[in-house]
């Protein structure tokens, strides 16, 4: 049962495509994943048909995301050995949009504001190819949890996980990102068909306080970005008011800031600016044309659920041409007595892994790139790569290490076939007999890193961690 104030709107607004429109509630939403770009090479065919072979289901493309597919509803890639080792993220097919338009390089530093639970932060990832720097940053410290989890999951290197406000972000980083993906609260509309949850809990006055709070958010993004770098702007909700409106009322606020038209796929519609209400006219001379270089994704129109996207550039060279830094400099690593333990595993292991800014909490070691910035000040849940953990003479490996190591970067490796029962059995927690060299060794399925284990009187004991054993794979 929809909220009747949402339909009477929805009909204003689509009028002769209103009935195609609630049509779409009727029918089963479409289920994609996207392949993780750190650990396939997305579009190599070789590759993804490696990996296709291997799934009980069929993969078709994703139009937007050169690394999404579609997948069959009947199907459950999350029990998946795959899905373990990090080769691909479950996301909704519309959700992938706006990090694809944001565009991420190699090398750019890239702030992910709204980041839970980490669908859009992974894709960028993805695209950094472990070069350059990610702050993923979520308020609600819950879902930072989850947040850091998939940022694990994923292999990722060189990724800040943060649970931070967006006005003390600010404080710390003015004109840092190259680029800035604001994946704002809102009302989730366009999650209906997705989440009855989303239907109990709207309001009209809802819609008002999502808009009020993206102005908000928006303010403190356009702080943090660089002249000439871009953000995008998304959300997953019909309303007006945080689309076409949040972006007319930021363009008013901030004169420096223009939208970039982009290419639009099948099934994709330009936004409206005949849907603006009057409070969104701040400016009598404000041109409203200009919101037709925004983005409309109609579950009607095309395989994915509702969304909206804006792409803006900051007015400025293009070119950064510096390392920035941020209000509290770079970072500043350990001596190297406080990580000796790391350094002679490193080298009884053979682990090809760039050194860094090494910083330790308590006796947990991360890894940073070395011109990451200053984390004293910030609230931080993942400070760049978890390598494990410092003992008294010895140094364990941490799960996080292993997801983010490929075989031929550590001395010993044992890969592990689909169609061998050991893998299921590692998995659930369980040891498998292998004769080889006693020690730490990596866990592979396929060739994909999968976690640790340690080899001792021919027995591989299990270092899979505890939490993440289950039962019931596919």
């Amino acid at each position: 049962m929809l909220p009747t104030d949402f339909i009477n709107r929805m009909q204003t607004m689509l009028s002769s495509d209103f009935e195609d429109f609630m049509n779409s509630f009727e029918q089963d939403r479409y289920q994609s994943l996207r392949i993780n770009k750190l650990k396939v090479s997305v579009p190599n065919d070789t590759a993804l048909q490696n990996i296709q072979t291997n799934l009980p289901f069929t993969l078709t493309p994703v139009p937007w995301e050169t690394s999404g597919f579609y997948y069959p509803n009947d199907q459950r890639p999350g029990k998946h050995p795959y899905h373990e080792a990090g080769l691909y993220y479950i996301q909704e097919p519309s959700a992938m949009a706006p990090a694809a338009y944001l565009d991420a390089k190699p090398g750019d530093f890239v702030l992910d504001l709204c980041a839970a639970p980490g669908g859009k932060s992974t894709q960028i990832a993805s695209a950094l190819q472990n070069e350059g720097l990610l702050i993923s940053n979520e308020i609600v410290p819950a879902r930072a949890k989850i947040l850091s989890e998939n940022i694990e999951r994923m292999g990722i290197r060189n990724c800040i996980v943060t649970n931070e406000s967006p006005a003390r972000l600010t404080s710390h980083f003015p004109e840092y990102f190259d680029k800035i993906m604001v994946d704002a609260p809102c009302s989730g509309e366009g999650m209906f068909r997705k989440n009855e949850d989303a239907v109990t809990e709207w309001s009209l006055d809802n819609v008002t306080l999502c808009g009020q709070r993206q102005d908000e958010i928006l303010d403190h993004a356009a702080t943090m970005l660089r002249p000439g770098g871009r953000m995008v702007f998304s959300t997953c909700t019909f309303a007006p008011t945080e689309n076409e409106g949040s972006i007319a009322r930021f363009l008013q606020r901030h004169p420096d800031f223009h939208l970039i038209p982009v290419k639009l796929y099948d099934g994709m519609s330009p936004g409206n600016p005949d849907w603006l209400s009057a409070s969104d006219i701040i400016d009598p001379s404000f041109d409203a044309s200009v919101l037709d270089k925004t983005i409309r994704l109609w579950p009607h129109k095309l395989k994915g659920e509702g969304h909206f996207v804006a792409i803006l550039e900051k007015d400025g060279p293009s070119e950064r041409g510096y390392l920035p830094e941020a209000k509290h400099g770079f970072c500043k690593t350990l001596k190297e007595k406080d990580y000796q333990e790391w350094l002679s595993f490193k080298a009884q292991q053979n682990i090809l892994l760039p050194d860094g800014c090494f910083v330790r909490f308590k006796d947990q070691l991360y890894l940073l790139p070395d011109y990451a910035p200053s984390i004293d000040k910030l609230k931080v849940l993942r400070p760049g790569l978890h390598l494990g953990t410092i003992l008294k003479n010895r140094f364990e490996p941490s799960h996080a290490l292993a997801l983010a190591l490929r075989p031929e970067e550590i001395k010993y490796h044992v890969d592990l076939s689909i169609d061998d029962p050991h893998i299921y059995a590692y998995l659930n927690g369980e040891t498998f007999p292998y004769e080889g060299e006693k020690g730490w060794y990596l866990i592979t399925v396929d060739g994909y890193s999968i976690g640790f284990g340690k080899n001792a009187g021919g027995t591989m004991k299990n270092h899979y961690p505890k939490g993440l054993r289950k039962t019931g794979w596919v």
